[in-house]
Formats: C-alpha cells, sequence, structure tokens
C-alpha cells in the first residue's frame, strides 16, 4: 500500500492534486478542505490510501493518518465506498464522526451529500465500536465542526490560482445554491459551480 506521498505540488484541480515523487507525478483524490491547504510549488505530504477496483487503481489523500484511517474504517460499512467516505470526512473530522457515532447522532451524518435518515441509522449500527474514542475536543454535536463553506470554498480558489477578488466574486455568485443545500452545504459541488461561473467571465 502506498501511505503516503511526498513533493512538490504541480497542479492543483477540484477534486485532485499532483504530487510530483521522484519525477512522476502522482494524482491524488482529495476532499475540497484537504486541497484548500494546497499550493502550486508547495511542498506538501499527504497521507493516502489506494482503492483498488478491475478497471481502476485511485489515490485518496488526506491531511493526516488518522483522517486515512477513519477513511478505511468508514468503508467497512455496507453502501460505503471511498467517494461516499470522502463526503463524509469533507463535511466532519474524524472525531466529530467519532462523536456522532459514540452518541447516535443521525442529523450529523445526514448533513453529508447521499445519506439518508434511514441511511444514517445503518451507518450508526454498522460503524458502532470500530471508530473508537474521540482523540480530542470536538464542538458539541450538530455544531459545524469544519470552517464555513465560504471559507473552504474561498480558500480552494486561492489555492487554485484564482486572485483574491475572483475568489471573492465567485463565493458571492454561488452563495445562493449554498442557501438551497441546507445547514451544511458540500464544498465539492459549490467549488465546481464557482469554476463554471470562473470560466463564464474569463
Amino acid at each position: 500500500m502506498i501511505a503516503f506521498v511526498s513533493g512538490p505540488v504541480a497542479a492543483l484541480a477540484p477534486t485532485t492534486a499532483v504530487i510530483e515523487v521522484g519525477g512522476i507525478g502522482m494524482a491524488v483524490q482529495c476532499a475540497p478542505n484537504t486541497l484548500s491547504t494546497l499550493r502550486v510549488g508547495q511542498e506538501a505530504r499527504l497521507a493516502t490510501s489506494l482503492v483498488v477496483r478491475e478497471d481502476s487503481l485511485t489515490l485518496y489523500g488526506f491531511a493526516d493518518d488518522d483522517e486515512r484511517q477513519v477513511f478505511e474504517l468508514l468503508q467497512t460499512a455496507s453502501g460505503v465506498g471511498p467517494r461516499l467516505a470522502q463526503a463524509m470526512l469533507a463535511v466532519h473530522t474524524p472525531d466529530a464522526l467519532r462523536v456522532a457515532v459514540a452518541t447516535a447522532d443521525e442529523k450529523a451524518l445526514t448533513a453529508v451529500p447521499g445519506i439518508g435518515k434511514k441511511g444514517a441509522q445503518k451507518l450508526l449500527l454498522e460503524l458502532k465500536d470500530r471508530l473508537g474514542e474521540p482523540l480530542g475536543t470536538v464542538p458539541a454535536v450538530g455544531a459545524p465542526v469544519t470552517q464555513s463553506w465560504r471559507d473552504q470554498l474561498h480558500a480552494a480558489l486561492l489555492g487554485l490560482g484564482y486572485a483574491t477578488r475572483e475568489a471573492d466574486e465567485a463565493v458571492t455568485a454561488v452563495a445562493p445554491q449554498a442557501e438551497s443545500m441546507g445547514p451544511a452545504p458540500a464544498v465539492g459541488p459549490l467549488l465546481r459551480a464557482a469554476l463554471q461561473t470562473l470560466n463564464r467571465t474569463r
């Protein structure tokens, strides 16, 4: 297994970072909150998990080993593939997920795009005792556990090389879409919408 990749960031896209490792560009699938911390040309170290399928090899990247471990544990639940596991970590920190499971907080899980009430109930049953105890202090269950979607989206756009003014305008442009997505909008779709807006104005 490829446990981590380390090297300069060669390129950034809405869902992918390319890390140069020994002269080879490794494409790594990352959540928006991880991408927002990366800058082209700067050194980066991402914990990784390689997902092997019959027709593909996909490398998923994370801010640290704990996030990677939770990503892999989430997939031990039936119906949870790598994309849904990554979406869960895009909305909640590993510790927030541990608290949600430990306290049977359906609301926290249904804040993740693709998880309904029945799915949340099933996940709470299957993940009980699998994720372990929280490692540190987390916000109260139901409270936001990451940066606001505005901050995440703005940082991601800056990381992709857009100017502050362009990022500000794109965030404003997708605000109505974000509001229609409820209290915890997913940053991934908003980032794609923001990029479409920026492409139209260039």
